[in-house]
């Protein structure tokens, strides 16, 4: 009798936790994810009715192709004619979508990039259930990546279940996570002093300040946040702050990913790592990395990062406050090389729209999305498909200096003195 007590008791305590859930007012990231997707069922929606309405054309279409001018013919065989009716329709769609693929240089170059290397696509057709030609495979896999829209609006233009779309886009983020590394490539030898840039816009090269150590830059290092869905279930890191010490309209740092990069003069990326965001990693994987290879970056270059890096004599990061005029100078020369960052990483979230929210709960689907799309933007750079998107300014940035070392703190000091020492002696 005790032990039903205490079950009935049990059961009653999960209820009211559920009721109390349910009841609870929601946090503001909470909020923002709802209306998120509230907006994107919206869209989802009308792409859906936009389909709807092509295929209705496309059936009246075949309804007069298949009209008979026999009304003998047309009743005495009415079911085959009916039946015939939903194939016909299926294949005008079919040869309407290769008619758009084939008009499309993006489909094709991605399709040419991913037959040259030796993956399994250059046998033109991806293995499974849902056998698809390579081209409709990159046509599909663009769609999802370049627009914020799901497998259900995706299935009804591609005649395809969900679970196949889903395994279809992810073989296809795989193929093109092979080619990473001859994609997204360091460079060595004379390739880096073709993408090397001054450090300051406004001086000529024939100063002779590099010759006095004034680097050059090769690139620039920086991150952005991918928001994801929250994983289900409790964080089992224990370096996540507990949910009673975080605010409730704070997002927890499992929403999102760390997408880390560096861009050349070019908006190229050299350099990616992508990390969980509680995983706080602020560039000393790429800094360990040059000083266990110092070739990386040779005499008399660096990379430009901004506030918040670790400050070495390699990376050089900009003042958190210029105090006087000489440090304002310097960071102003730093931010043109930052704002060449961040017009990339808009590239990149303007023409893979998806990336604005992954819509995923698991980590490695979610970091080989953002993998592909990364891959992908060198690709379409190397194609000479420019995008330009909007760069979002409202992104706080980490106003506190970390990790400065005495050779980073000198090399700064040499570079703030060498570009003030030419204004000095500029012509007034």
């Amino acid at each position: 009798m005790d032990l039903r007590k205490g079950n009935v008791a049990a059961a009653g305590r999960v209820i009211m936790d559920v009721i109390q859930a349910e009841w609870e007012p929601l946090s503001h990231w909470e909020l923002d994810q709802r209306l998120d997707r509230a907006v994107e069922e919206m869209i989802e929606a009308d792409l859906v009715a936009q389909v709807q309405e092509q295929a209705a054309v496309l059936t009246q279409a075949s309804q007069q192709e298949n009209s008979t001018p026999s009304h003998q013919a047309q009743t005495a065989t009415p079911q085959v004619s009916e039946s015939r009716k939903p194939v016909k329709e299926s294949a005008l769609q079919r040869a309407h979508a290769t008619e758009v693929m084939e008009a499309n240089p993006t489909v094709q170059y991605v399709t040419n990039f991913l037959q040259s290397s030796n993956t399994s696509y250059s046998k033109n057709r991806l293995s499974g259930r849902a056998r698809l030609s390579l081209s409709h495979t990159v046509l599909l896999s663009l769609t999802l990546l370049s627009r914020r829209i799901s497998y259900r609006s995706v299935s009804s233009s591609f005649h395809l279940e969900k679970g196949n779309i889903h395994r279809i886009f992810f073989s296809f983020c795989d193929q093109v996570i092979a080619q990473k590394d001859r994609v997204i490539q360091w460079p060595t030898g004379q390739e880096v002093l073709r993408h090397l840039l001054p450090f300051s816009s406004w001086l000529s090269r024939n100063e002779g300040l590099e010759e006095r150590g004034l680097p050059q830059v090769l690139g620039v290092l920086g991150d952005t946040r991918i928001p994801i869905r929250l994983p289900a279930g409790k964080p089992d890191s224990e370096s996540d702050a507990p949910e009673a010490k975080r605010p409730k309209n704070e997002a927890h740092p499992d929403s999102w990913l760390n997408l880390e990069l560096v861009c050349n003069d070019k908006g190229r990326f050299i350099y990616c790592h992508i990390s969980k965001g509680s995983e706080k990693d602020t560039g000393s994987t790429l800094a360990e990395r040059i000083r266990q290879n110092p070739e990386m970056l040779p005499p008399g270059t660096c990379l430009i990062a901004r506030v918040g890096y670790p400050l070495t004599e390699q990376i050089l990061t900009p003042f958190s406050a210029g105090r006087n005029p000489q440090e304002n100078l310097y960071n102003k020369s730093v931010r043109s090389h930052l704002s060449r960052f961040n017009q990339a990483v808009a590239d990149l979230k303007e023409r893979f729209q998806k990336l604005r929210y992954l819509d995923m709960g698991n980590y490695e689907r979610a970091k080989a999305v953002v993998l592909t799309a990364c891959v992908l933007h060198n690709v379409f750079l190397d194609m000479g498909d420019v995008t330009k998107g909007l760069i979002d300014r409202s992104i706080p940035e980490d106003l506190e200096e970390v990790n400065e070392d005495a050779a980073g703190v000198k090399m700064r000091e040499t570079v703030v003195n060498l570009l003030y020492s030419t204004l000095e002696a500029a012509p007034q």
